[in-house]
């Protein structure tokens, strides 16, 4: 049994066609840089999402400084965000001279803790950057609730979560910006390194155009600091094939994750994931919370089952971040890295594939 963490092949192969055409099209184009495939794309994520405008960048972290950086958040401004999630969030914070000021999260979804948040606000707060993370929604209408209470920007981090739905409202439409990341294993991923960053604002729209382009609207004159951070054309051409599948895809995700929480629900040492019956989640990771973590996870690794440890330090405890929050600080962030373990997830793994891994699981605490 060859089991994949994500299984790209067998993706690939099911659209290998499509994905072959439209390669050979930007080719024949010889458009590489922005473009033709790269505007159509635009328009299918802003259909999709309901947004007025989608921006093409490099890869899901110049999203977040892009954004940032369009907000004029820098030196000394404060940014209240989550200490559980991938390095990116806080590391574009702290590049532009900025402070991340961690909210510990909720111990049932990991997302940021909206009831601790206004303790946390100061005169120099400028913005809240939630984290709809392993593709389960924060909860928007609290925190955009709070951020105008107190005249804050929210940026949405959804590099893990495009498709994903808030009481009936997809995740991206809630805040001033919202960043993607189309890194490969992502739900809608290309076969390169792509991002995006969307918002309502026709204002914003367009400083963040500049931004990604040094700073420039017209060539060789460049009005503001800027970047050079563009989605290429063969990745725009590969996820707007892509995008017409993401809704199957990811309904498959969910129809996996819910035989892994059936076969895991009666193993006392196992916590499974929470679903909110107001949201979809759509499980770009399907995450357990266990006891004895490292040990399962070399059990599986035995079995031929891969794992991943998505996040084995919070970021207030990495070395590049101290001195933000001291440990012990954030309980459930330090306690829930401890015991988190994601398993094997993506729309093409086998039904015999869940039950092997389940079993394996079973076999370990018995």
């Amino acid at each position: 049994m060859n089991i994949q963490m994500v299984d790209l092949k067998r993706q690939y192969l099911e659209i290998k066609n499509e994905i072959n055409m439209v390669i050979s099209e930007v080719l024949e184009s010889t458009q590489f840089i922005l473009g033709k495939k790269v505007a159509e794309f635009e328009e299918s994520v802003c259909k999709y999402l309901g947004v007025k405008h989608s921006i093409g960048v490099a890869n899901g972290t110049d999203a977040l400084r892009i954004a940032l950086m369009a907000l004029n958040i820098g030196k000394d401004d404060e940014v209240i965000t989550t200490p559980f999630t991938f390095v990116a969030t806080t590391e574009m914070i702290v590049s532009l001279g900025a402070r991340p000021v961690y909210v510990d999260i909720e111990p049932e979804s990991y997302n940021i803790n909206p009831s601790l948040i206004k303790e946390k606000i100061t005169s120099r707060t400028k913005a809240i950057l939630p984290v709809h993370l392993y593709g389960n929604p924060a909860k928007m209408d609290e925190i955009i609730t709070i951020a105008r209470d107190y005249n804050l920007y929210v940026i949405e981090d959804a590099a893990q979560a495009f498709g994903v739905a808030y009481k009936d409202k997809k995740v991206c439409t809630f805040g001033d910006i919202a960043c993607i990341s189309f890194f490969p294993s992502k739900n809608l991923g290309c076969y390169g390194d792509g991002g995006m960053v969307v918002t309502n604002s026709d204002e914003l729209a367009e400083k963040i155009r500049m931004i990604a382009n040094h700073g420039s609207k017209v060539r060789y004159i460049h009005e503001i600091l800027g970047m050079n951070s563009r989605l290429d054309a063969i990745q725009a051409a590969i996820l707007n094939v892509k995008i017409k599948y993401i809704d199957d895809w990811n309904n498959k995700r969910f129809e996996n994750a819910k035989l892994y929480t059936e076969l895991l629900k009666a193993i006392p040492e196992v916590k499974t994931p929470h679903v909110n019956s107001d949201s979809k989640h759509i499980f770009h990771q399907y995450t357990i919370r266990v006891k004895n973590r490292d040990e399962l996870q070399k059990h599986l690794q035995n079995k031929g089952i891969p794992t991943a440890i998505h996040y084995p330090i919070p970021l207030h405890l990495q070395p590049a971040f101290r001195g933000y929050s001291d440990e012990g600080t954030l309980p459930v962030s330090e306690q829930v890295a401890k015991e988190v373990l994601s398993l094997p997830m993506h729309p093409n793994l086998k039904t015999e594939e869940i039950e092997f891994i389940a079993q394996s699981i079973k076999e370990f605490y018995e």
